[in-house]
């Protein structure tokens, strides 16, 4: 299976970095998991609305222009279901049986995702109704989608 995060901004802490590599490396043997990092769009820290959806918009344009057109795109949003992690290994073992062996996520910047990701998204999944920065979603969400074939392989994991 294929996978892609395309997200919005860098990581800037070590730490962060440091467990998301460590993730990635443990996924080596199940799935082929590419990070796509695209610029945040800079803004000052009070925004009107206007701004704000210019701002999503911008990251929204950056985002789209990496996301493959047969791509199944689940989004990373604080609306989304929140699927238990075997339901989310559920889905990606269903869309590996029938032939949908390209999944993208998607994490938007610190103002969340634009309207255009949100409808080119084929589900939307929420890891909770709080707020979380978007650079430890990305640590949260790579240890979700390793959990993820450690569970569809039927194989014990760390406790």
């Amino acid at each position: 299976m294929n996978i892609q995060l395309v997200v919005v901004g860098k990581v800037k802490e070590s730490y962060l970095e440091q467990g998301i590599r460590e993730y990635l490396k443990r996924l080596g043997p199940y799935a082929n998991v590419q990070i796509r990092e695209v610029p945040d769009e800079k803004a000052p820290e009070q925004l009107s609305e206007a701004e704000a959806l210019r701002v999503k918009g911008k990251e929204g344009e950056r985002v789209l222009a990496h996301i493959k057109p047969d791509a199944f795109v689940i989004a990373l949003a604080i609306d989304g279901e929140p699927w238990t992690s075997e339901q989310l290994a559920g889905k990606l073992e269903h869309l590996a049986t029938y032939g949908r062996s390209q999944v993208c996520f998607v994490i938007g910047g610190s103002l969340g995702l634009s309207d255009a990701v949100l409808r080119r998204a084929d589900a939307k999944l929420s890891f909770g109704r709080i707020t979380l920065p978007h650079q430890l979603i990305r640590l949260v969400l790579v240890e979700q989608i390793y959990r993820a074939f450690k569970i569809m392989r039927g194989e014990p994991y760390h406790k």
